[in-house]
């Protein structure tokens, strides 16, 4: 890492479209409703009845009822085969992973710093752990990776996550939780609500939201110590508005679990699947032990390294969509298949992790742009990236 300089007088310049893309992504939210209460059954059902060689004989399937709306007759691939929860149960390796992981949001890495950061964001401390659905329904806890995977199965305290606690309400409600599992403490930190009790939340705003998870967590008693009927606790983080004091709070202040970085997230953002630029992912040294991608033995390697996807035409692209193609040249190139990684990365993390080796966002800058009383200065140019 570089050696640390003085105050800078003046904002960071954008090196990115990012905020380009933020403005796309609120203006496409707000045009675009997916039929959200219809998506959120599904997803349920499909974490909860996933055929997989995982899951424990003596705990039945559990399959909720669908509608007939929205289902489509089209094949992999086609718009509606991501609420078809028929098709879904039948994907195995990497089809499978890729549905399962098309279901939550992935923030973006912050490349820039947005625009009206403290008038428009929140920020909170990422946990470091496990990222994962956690969906309950009809007496079962279900938590599924995001490569598909069981987590695990266990009684809770959510919404009919349990035979032998409360169950008022509909026989088929059910609740989605986007959580990191911490394992140091054996407890879920909830991050995100995508449902409860059968209302979707897709739609709902980031504010209304964490305001959400905060009163539903506490009303059911999820947050409660372990018991026989509540095998692990869930916890809300802790979200502050993202101003002077809230970041300073956020980046200083202590926590009960190991920090992975702060996230950042738009509060007019709704629950967008897949890579969005309304969740931002930030980290530094003194708030990740990974900073820098390292090698299978932890060591940081000397150039960059990439995790791309290779396409039928031979391109290599990144995870994004529409993906971004990366034009690799130069002495020294080299090329493995690398099965430890599921997923190719993001073009934001390809840019991160090259500033980050080189001029790294710090967060000096971010304490400047929210100081400088100006939040419009750090309007981007326009750039031009393969693949769009």
């Amino acid at each position: 890492m570089a050696p640390p300089e003085h105050r800078r007088q003046f904002k960071r310049p954008a090196i990115s479209d990012q905020q380009r893309r933020r403005e796309l992504s609120l203006q496409r939210q707000a045009q675009n409703r997916l039929d959200a209460q219809h998506r959120a059954r599904c997803l349920a059902s499909s974490a909860l009845s996933f055929e997989t060689a995982e899951c424990e004989p003596e705990c039945p399937e559990v399959e909720l009822e669908l509608g007939s709306e929205n289902e489509g007759d089209g094949g992999v691939g086609s718009p509606h085969e991501e609420f078809d929860v028929r098709k879904a149960s039948k994907l195995r390796g990497a089809q499978a992973r890729k549905w399962f992981a098309r279901q939550l949001i992935l923030p973006e890495w912050m490349i820039d710093i947005p625009d009206r950061l403290s008038l428009e964001w929140y920020v909170f401390v990422r946990p470091s752990g496990n990222r994962c659905f956690v969906v309950s329904s009809n007496g079962i806890t279900v938590s599924r990776l995001r490569n598909g995977s069981i987590l695990h199965r266990f009684p809770s305290a959510l919404p009919g996550g349990s035979r032998f606690r409360d169950s008022s309400g509909p026989a088929q409600t059910y609740s989605i939780l986007d959580c990191i599992f911490h394992e140091a403490d054996q407890t879920y930190y909830v991050i995100d609500m995508v449902c409860w009790r059968g209302y979707s939340l897709y739609d709902c705003t980031a504010e209304f939201r964490f305001f959400w998870i905060n009163s539903k967590l506490a009303e059911c008693g999820a947050c409660e110590p372990p018991s026989q009927n509540h095998r692990y606790r869930f916890s809300p983080v802790t979200v502050y508005n993202c101003d002077h004091g809230g970041l300073i709070a956020a980046y200083t202040g202590p926590v009960p679990y190991a920090k992975d970085g702060l996230l950042f997230y738009n509060k007019q953002a709704h629950y967008q699947t897949g890579n969005t630029p309304l969740a931002l992912v930030w980290k530094d040294d003194n708030c990740s032990q990974y900073v820098i991608d390292t090698d299978n033995k932890g060591n940081i390697p000397s150039k960059q390294h990439l995790v791309l996807e290779l396409q039928d035409d031979l391109k290599v692209t990144t995870s994004d969509d529409p993906p971004v193609e990366i034009l690799l040249h130069g002495q020294g190139l080299r090329s493995e298949v690398n099965r430890a990684r599921a997923f190719a990365d993001s073009y934001s993390k390809v840019i991160f992790q090259y500033t980050v080796r080189r001029s790294p966002l710090k967060m000096e800058d971010l304490l400047f742009s929210l100081s400088s009383g100006n939040d419009l200065e750090n309007r981007p140019a326009d750039v031009e990236m393969a693949g769009e």
